[in-house]
């Protein structure tokens, strides 16, 4: 794909960094939460089911876009360690719904937490106070871009 040759030099050159930073930032947000029991996709399935009702493992294979045998690979350790728990589609009995157990509610609450503070003690230590107060007005623009 060729980029549009209207788009100004600083237009590219900011996607781009806008880009890498939030790759790298997701990255070392989610080590922050990092546990010696679970990869970050099991931790990011563990969010996902948080932000949603129970769902069948195909439903969450194609969010994610990965295939059904790969998602049953991913949610049998959590069911495992008792974090999620297959249940039968109150609509449909042939169909298994994933959810989450307590322990699971409380791992996700646990592990947000620990991202919370890990990304606001990296700011409060290697940022000033006008630092921080630029990346609240970027995160402004940033927004802006998100919306319709």
């Amino acid at each position: 794909m060729s980029e549009n040759q209207n788009l100004s030099p600083s237009a590219v050159e900011a996607s781009r960094e806008v880009r890498a930073v939030i790759r790298r930032l997701r990255r070392r947000i989610l080590k922050a939460s990092e546990a010696e029991d679970i990869t970050v996709g099991q931790a990011t399935l563990l969010a996902r089911l948080s932000d949603r009702g129970g769902v069948t493992a195909s439903e969450l294979a194609a969010s994610e876009g990965v295939r059904h045998q790969s998602m049953t690979a991913t949610i049998a350790p959590l069911a495992a360690l008792g974090l999620v728990e297959r249940r039968p589609d109150p609509g449909d009995g042939r169909r298994l719904l994933i959810t989450l157990t307590d322990e699971g509610r409380r791992r996700v609450a646990v592990d947000r937490q620990a991202r919370r503070e890990w990304l606001a003690g990296q700011l409060q230590d290697k940022c000033t106070e006008e630092e921080r107060e630029t990346v609240i007005a970027a995160m402004a623009v940033l927004e802006r871009l998100t919306r319709d």
